[in-house]
């Protein structure tokens, strides 16, 4: 027996939120893989000077976001089926799984709040020691670092003061228009930050539409259970 009247508003609603869902789990995925193979932060950070390659933080966030979008498409095709199907069992299973991905959502929040200023942190230093390295005696290892700011700055259209001593002057720092450029250290922080902030409007989107969908969820398992009594 079919639910009937305020419980079946329900029903429909609650597809059109896993609906809504599943659209917002592959945005996420899509966003994901976007920032993962951004022309910019890709030759950022697949930069290596000859010791170590640049810091790899802000790619774990990213892949935790791939795998999110992922998780949600699957979660919210779920709870459609379940809803068109009114299925207590798969409702109860995706409920668990909202729960849980709402764990999750909160623990990544948290590591990536606590970790938005250490990552532009990181690859500034790692811009600064490529600097350094640029000067090194060692003509291989200067090469090599000097390469690596030539990438940041034709990437990020930067050049700072201390990288003229690399490339002589503003106007030699692989970049044409020297009137226009900026700090490099500035552009980094811009480039990171940028995302991260798009990132975290997306994921207090999504936080709201699964608070909404575990109510309904409930409300419409407690719904149900009712009319199957009857």
């Amino acid at each position: 027996m079919g639910v009937e009247g305020c419980t079946k508003c329900i029903k429909y609603l609650l597809f059109v939120f896993n609906f809504v869902f599943w659209l917002a789990g592959g945005i996420i995925l899509g966003v994901g893989l976007w920032i993962r193979h951004d022309s910019q932060t890709s030759l950022i950070l697949q930069s290596s000077l000859q010791d170590r390659s640049a810091p790899n933080t802000f790619y774990i966030g990213i892949y935790i976001l791939i795998a999110v979008g992922a998780v949600m498409m699957f979660v919210g095709f779920l709870g459609c089926y379940g809803a068109i199907q009114e299925s207590q069992c798969l409702l109860g299973t995706f409920f668990t799984c909202l729960v849980i991905l709402f764990a999750c959502e909160v623990a990544a929040g948290i590591w990536g709040f606590v970790n938005k200023d250490q990552i532009a942190k990181d690859i500034k230093l790692f811009y600064d020691e490529a600097v350094i390295q640029s000067k090194d005696k060692d003509e291989t290892k200067a090469q090599k670092a000097a390469a690596v700011v030539k990438t940041f700055q034709e990437t990020l259209n930067c050049c700072d003061i201390t990288s003229t001593a690399i490339f002589g002057s503003k106007a030699d720092c692989s970049i044409k228009d020297a009137v226009l450029l900026k700090s490099c250290h500035d552009q980094i922080e811009d480039l990171f930050s940028g995302k991260l902030y798009l990132v975290g409007i997306v994921a207090v989107v999504v936080a709201v539409i699964m608070i909404f969908e575990m109510i309904l969820s409930m409300v419409l398992c407690c719904g149900i259970r009712n009319s199957s009594v009857y």
